[in-house]
């Protein structure tokens, strides 16, 4: 017999239905109690942060809130560990550049 066994068969998990989230706009699906960076995964998305002098590609490195790597803005926040934060129904994520910081034309500097 070949089947192939998956996480939520072994716990026999029965997710609740799935929500929508955005991620630079465009709608991706979300299942109740994923992460920002597994709904991204899941959607096909693996990098949505650039580094501060380069602009390199960055998504998920260690997973489990060590590294800063799945750095994401959400909901206006930057920073936030895509890894560790808990996508919510309607989030705005945002792939985040550099330090997330970025200037606004028009806005004082502090």
């Amino acid at each position: 017999m070949n089947s192939k066994r998956t996480p939520l068969d072994l716990v026999r998990a029965e997710p609740g239905p799935a929500y929508t989230a955005t991620f630079d706009g465009a709608q991706i699906a979300v299942l109740p109690g994923q992460t920002v960076a597994a709904a991204l995964w899941s959607a096909g998305v693996t990098a949505w942060r650039t580094t501060r002098r380069t602009g390199e590609p960055r998504g998920v490195f260690c997973g489990i809130g060590v590294c800063f790597d799945c750095l994401v803005t959400v909901n206006g926040l930057p920073n936030q560990r895509a890894c560790l934060v808990r996508a919510e129904p309607g989030d705005d994520i945002r792939t985040q550049h550099g330090t997330g910081h970025e200037h606004v034309a028009g806005e004082e500097e502090l």
